[in-house]
């Protein structure tokens, strides 16, 4: 045999010896992998709106749904299908008393009942609704919403064809203008109308009944939403116990004689 072939036949020999012993090598070298087991945290069906709501908003079934809800985040308040199932039929009808947003879980106090009589559903415990009439000047030019905080300013004649001022109710909640109890969806338009009904408590409502009596006219200051949660039930509440903060005793001529503070008095001797 020629050494040529010799040669040639050992290269082929020694080729397919390399190509086995790789092929063995690779049959026993095996990539395991493995996946991370990941366990989901146990959850709920929460309900929740299915769009924003604005206060004096009627539920309907199609406001409301039912989301997965971590079981570790639900707290007091909310309503889950396995307490409630029945909860969409239930809700339907009742009405919103403050405003709920896309998503968010409901909570009984946002809701009131589906009672007819709307706006004393949105009335708090222990507060009464008086209305009183409003004009585009006395009215914040109309800009004020069902909503809105405002102070209700008194404005009376004095002697002498002058005027004076005081605030007699502050930070009240507007409950309605005339008979809208809602603002307008866009958020853009305002609302004139001639009465504004106001959220108030049993003294206030006595007030400023008391305060329309005496005023020339009753106005409306609409305050930043920043002051909500300021005190809302001061009033000037001596106009309901017979009194008058402005007034002081003065002595003329040994007579008593009773004027007001903002009138300059001396005392004769």
């Amino acid at each position: 045999m020629k050494p040529v072939r010799i040669i040639i036949m050992a290269i082929a020999v020694a080729s397919a010896g390399t190509a086995g012993m790789l092929a063995l090598n690779l049959k026993g070298t095996q990539t395991v992998i493995s996946e991370k087991v990941v366990e989901r945290a146990p959850t709920t069906q929460v309900l929740v709106s299915s769009r924003s709501l604005p206060v004096g908003a009627r539920l309907t079934g199609a406001d409301l749904r039912w989301m997965q809800w971590p079981k570790d985040g639900v707290i007091d308040g909310f309503i889950t299908q396995d307490g409630r199932p029945g909860a969409i039929t239930d809700l339907t009808g009742a009405v919103v008393r403050l405003p709920i947003f896309s998503g968010e879980p409901l909570r009984a106090e946002k809701i009131a009942d589906s009672s007819s009589r709307i706006l004393s559903s949105l009335l708090p415990a222990g507060k009464r609704a008086v209305s009183t009439n409003i004009t585009v000047a006395t009215g914040a030019g109309g800009f004020i919403l069902p909503n809105d905080r405002v102070d209700v300013i008194m404005v009376r004649k004095n002697e002498g064809s002058t005027y004076s001022t005081e605030t007699v109710l502050s930070n009240i909640r507007v409950l309605a203008i005339d008979q809208q109890i809602e603002e307008a969806r866009d958020g853009t338009k305002s609302v004139v109308g001639t009465t504004a009904t106001l959220e108030l408590t049993p003294d206030q409502a006595k007030v400023i009944n008391v305060a329309q009596q005496m005023a020339e006219r009753l106005s409306l200051a609409l305050r930043s939403l920043a002051d909500a949660q300021e005190p809302d039930t001061a009033a000037a509440e001596y106009l309901i116990n017979g009194g008058d903060r402005h007034a002081v005793q003065v002595i003329k001529s040994g007579t008593i004689v009773t004027t007001d503070q903002t009138t300059t008095a001396s005392t004769a001797r």
